[in-house]
């Protein structure tokens, strides 16, 4: 690890950083220097303001590949950049959570954007990288999870809760959309990939996805219209844009429905609710 270049390195990107270019205000407080502020990086990081401060001025302990990967997020580096970043943290890039989990920056720059409206960042194995208020409040938390069970391709196949938003006439359809996607993933990674340890995990395990997989299932639309039932406003009829990045093999989904139906007037409801969660 170099303290001294690592500490320099995180401080010449926060100093290029504005607050509107990662989707803070700026408020009316003068700034004594140009950038972003120490308390905004560590909260764009998910992490407290002491532990960054720290690294900057090359003290406290070595820092973890899950904090480096979460500090890569919050200045928006590009993957060269995280790439540098791990190095400069001691680390081996190919020891590194691997690169599904970074987020390009323009896509984090459109989803900044988008703090108002229900929208979240999925990798092809249905991993949630990142969510808006909103579409924690009309999707549930799905940012939490750990190992396999970060996919809801997994979670769908072995545990019944994660298709308790979704009507059970609506089951059989969303299953083989998700097992097509795995096979999309499957057939352009290859027999190593994460994507085969999913697949290879879930034939063992699931009845239900053995009998899809064995029909070569061919995706269709990323992400088409739903019907999620929601505890708190009932059934909202939705409809999902995507915005692929094939590099990354990431979506930006966003959720939207009909002005002037029920679904809309459900969904500015959860958005009230969304920012009294805040």
């Amino acid at each position: 690890m170099d303290r001294e270049r690592l500490a320099e390195f995180l401080r010449t990107r926060r100093e290029a950083l504005q607050p509107e270019d990662v989707g803070l205000p700026r408020g009316h407080r003068r700034r004594r220097t140009g950038g972003l502020r120490r308390e905004e990086v560590a909260a764009l990081s998910d992490m407290s303001t002491d532990y960054y401060s720290r690294i900057e001025q090359q003290r406290g302990p070595h820092p973890s590949e899950q904090v480096l990967a979460g500090i890569a997020r919050g200045l928006r580096l590009s993957l060269e950049e995280r790439d540098h970043l791990f190095r400069l943290g001691g680390y081996a890039t190919s020891r590194r959570v691997r690169r599904a989990d970074h987020v390009n920056p323009g896509m984090m720059r459109i989803f900044d954007g988008l703090d108002g409206a229900a929208a979240q960042v999925v990798s092809d194995l249905g991993e949630t990288l990142r969510q808006t208020r909103l579409a924690r409040t009309l999707l549930g938390d799905e940012t939490g999870y750990s190992g396999m069970a970060r996919s809801l391709h997994y979670r769908w196949f072995t545990d019944p809760d994660a298709r308790r938003s979704y009507l059970p006439e609506d089951h059989a359809a969303h299953g083989r959309l998700l097992a097509a996607d795995l096979h999309r993933a499957y057939t352009r990674d290859g027999a190593s990939s994460a994507a085969a340890a999913v697949v290879g995990t879930l034939l063992a395990a699931s009845p239900e996805f053995a009998e899809l997989w064995q029909k070569h299932p061919v995706p269709g639309p990323y992400c088409g219209p739903k019907r999620i039932h929601h505890p708190q406003v009932g059934l909202l009829e939705l409809h999902c844009q995507v915005l692929v990045d094939p590099d990354q093999s990431q979506l930006l989904q966003v959720f939207t429905a009909t002005p002037g139906t029920e679904s809309h007037e459900k969904l500015q409801l959860l958005s009230v609710v969304a920012g009294q969660q805040i």
